[in-house]
This record gives structure tokens, sequence and C-alpha cells, in this order.
């Protein structure tokens, strides 16, 4: 029955496998009789001459027969390939579709991929309610990697789960719909639609149950997928630093490390197992800051070996919990890059520091490219092509999703940014996207 499952391609190596095996026995075997032939020749002359020096050369031919013999006892056999597991041969199936999806993909729909904007920037109105004719045919053209909705698109049950249930059968590709729904004041399905708000995430933090934060977005897990979303901009994982004033105020669970910690693993458990994937933000940490990257630059002072003992440890339970995506934030932090620029375009925060010494392998995502921290200094292509090559997988919202989309193309058809980079990050993407 196992043997039944194996894919072609593993039949085919184990029939290689064995055709090498038993021609090096037919190789063994013949050379045993050739050598054994010989001797028998050798033994007949010396019966029929016996001549002494013949006698001589046939012990010497029988002591390298022997030895040739011990030599091929010594040579140990294969050991039997133990068949994968059904688990390992889905991973492996699965594997090889995405592959295969994004090997058949043109250029310009693996870039588009790379994308998550508004419905607004994909179809070019103001405000969006429905999906029609427009979104169909936008979607065949820049077949988007997701869309992220707010408020404004949210007025009724019936009417989001129209819009959304419509979008979804236009993709030629898998979407992600997502939305930032953390509780507290930032609840956009729970304010619109007058869902459960679940609260701050200070609240749950400051009670110290973990089981309260698994089910507060467990809570929101399941309403909103009765929608259609199947990504979640939460939870922070902010620590607020003690002593200082702090932007993310009580949207972070605290300002204990090891409290958020335990508090984020469990968020993070509350919606992927409610089939939402979760995203920790924002890496590196804006806790330690009362400047918000909404109006422009932020900056933190803190130190390397700072962050790590204390913003970094609810990021690393959140990746050891799984988490989907990691949102990295637009603050600067000189400690990490050596410069002022935003942490959302250095390749020292993204795959030094979040890939290589964090081992994080799901979906890196910058926080949205409009923001002042990033359009007051930086034009859409320009951003998006540096998040891209600094490790990024995707790009949310940049200013003119576009120019940062023709941006992004030429810098791959001019070797600026590689074929190779994108298929990795669409790879990335489309793990995720296949379990959802």
């Amino acid at each position: 029955m196992e043997r039944e499952m194996l894919s072609r391609e593993e039949k085919r190596d184990l029939r290689r496998k064995r055709r090498r095996k038993n021609t090096m026995i037919a190789f063994a075997t013949a050379a045993v009789l050739v050598v054994v032939l010989c001797i028998s020749i050798f033994l007949l002359i010396k019966l029929l001459t016996g001549n002494e020096k013949e006698d001589t050369q046939t012990k010497e031919i029988e002591e390298q027969i022997s030895q040739i013999l011990e030599e091929e006892e010594a040579i140990p056999e294969e050991p039997e390939e133990i068949p994968p597991t059904p688990e390992e041969l889905e991973a492996m199936e699965r594997e090889e579709n995405i592959a295969s999806m994004i090997f058949n993909m043109t250029l310009e729909e693996k870039v588009a991929g790379l994308f998550m904007i508004t419905p607004e920037a994909l179809t070019g109105t103001e405000t969006v309610t429905q999906a029609g004719d427009t979104t169909k045919a936008m979607l065949e053209k820049y077949p988007v990697g997701g869309l992220i909705y707010f408020k404004k698109n949210l007025e009724s049950t019936e009417q989001v789960k129209d819009m959304i249930s419509a979008t979804l059968s236009f993709s030629k590709y898998p979407l992600f719909i997502a939305v930032d729904e953390e509780g507290g004041k930032v609840s956009r399905v729970a304010e619109s639609l007058g869902e459960e708000n679940v609260g701050p995430m200070a609240n749950i933090g400051a009670g110290g149950d973990t089981y309260a934060a698994y089910k507060a977005t467990s809570t929101i897990a399941s309403y909103l997928t009765q929608y259609g979303f199947n990504v979640d901009f939460a939870p922070v994982a902010d620590v607020v630093v003690s002593g200082q004033d702090s932007a993310i105020g009580d949207r972070a669970f605290g300002s204990d490390a090891a409290v958020v910690s335990s508090m984020v693993a469990s968020a993070v458990k509350g919606l992927q197992e409610n089939h939402v994937s979760a995203c920790l933000k924002h890496f590196p940490g804006l806790g330690g800051t009362s400047e918000d990257t909404h109006l422009g630059m932020a900056e933190t002072f803190r130190t390397k070996e700072e962050m790590e003992e204390n913003e970094w440890k609810p990021f690393k339970a959140g990746i050891s919990s799984g988490a989907d995506f990691i949102m990295v934030g637009h603050i600067s932090a000189n400690a990490l890059t050596g410069d002022n620029r935003p942490c959302s375009l250095s390749s020292a925060v993204m795959t030094d520091i979040l890939r290589g010494e964090m081992g994080y392998s799901g979906i890196i995502i910058t926080d949205a490219l409009n923001m002042g921290a990033i359009s007051e200094y930086y034009s859409s292509s320009q951003a998006a092509i540096m998040a891209l090559k600094s490790g990024a997988d995707m790009i949310l919202m940049p200013e003119n999703f576009k120019e940062a989309y023709e941006g992004v193309l030429e810098a791959v058809q001019n070797g600026t940014v590689s074929e190779e980079r994108i298929t990795d990050s669409l790879t990335r993407i489309y793990r995720v996207k296949m379990k959802l």
C-alpha cells in the first residue's frame, strides 16, 4: 500500500538504485568466475607439467583470489530505502505544485503577486464596497498577492461577504484577504459590523492569563472567517519600554517582555488554529518610541543587546508558535543598520537578523509604504525595490501601486532584482496560501 503511494519520480529512483545494485553484483560475480577459471587453467598446467615455478604462480593466484573474495564479502549492502510517510509525500507534492505554479507564471504575474494593496489602489476608484467588472478586469491585469480592507469598505454583513466572495472568484490565483483586527481601538470589522470587540490587548496582558489572549484571538478569527478574511495583521508583538512614551500604547500586551511573549504565542495560536494567518508586528519593535511612522521618521536609540533582551523576545515566541507573517516597521535603528534607513528597507534587519539569526522562514511583509516615514523620502518604486532587495517578501500598500509595480518589473527585467529573489518570496507566500 505504501509503495502505491510513491510518486513516479520516487519509483524511478528506487528502480535505478535496484539496477545499480544488481549491476554491481553481476560485475563482482563475473570477476570471481574469471579468476576461478584462471585457477583451473593453471592447476591443469601444473598437473600436466609438474613445473615448480608454475606451482608458485598458482599459489600466488590463489592468494589473490582469496583476497578478492574477502573484499567482495566486505562490501556493505545498500540499506533498504524507507518509503516516505503520507505526510512527507503530501508535503513533497505540495512543494512540487507550488514550484510548477510559479514556473508557469509570467514575469508580470510573479511581480504582481508580491503586492498587498487596497481595493481602491487596484481599481482606481475612491471607495470600494462591491466587486464587479472593474475588480475582475484589474485582477486579470494585476493578479496581486492580496487585498487589505478598511472600515470604509465594510457596510453590512451581506455586503462584505458578497464583496469578498466575488473578489476571490475573480482571481486567477489564491488571494490573501487581510484586515487590521487587533481588538480595542483597532477593530475595523467589529466596529463596522457589530461583532464583539475583545478589548485592548493591554487589558489582557495586565490580567496575566494567556488563555484570555488565546480566547480573544479565537473570537476574532471566528468572525473574520465568516466574512472571508484569511489574514489578520495582529497580534502586536511590541513591548512598551518602561519609562518611555510609546506610540503603541494599549495596543501592546504590556511592558514585561516575558508576559508579552507568552501572550503573543497564545494569540498566534488563537488565530491560526482557526484558519486565519497571524502577523507579528512591528519588528524590530516600536514600543520604545513616541514618534509615529504614519506621520514621518521615527527612530530608536536602543542597542542590539537591549533589543535582544527585551523587544525581540515576543517575536521569537511568535515565531516558535508558527506565525505566518512578520511585519517590519519603518523605524530607524542605527544600532542595527548602521545608518538612518527604515528597517523595512534594510537587509541587516530582514535578511541578517530575521532570517539569519532568528531562523524565520515565513513571510516578511513591510508596514504600509504609504506612511510618511517612507513616502516623504522615497518614491513608490524606490521603496518597493529596496524592500525586495533587502529581503521583504510582500510590499504592503505603496503610495502609488502602479508606479511601484512597474518599477519592480523593470528592476527584474534589467537584473537589479533577480528573478530567483522573486521566486523565493513567491514560494514562501504560496506555502501559506496553500494551507489556508
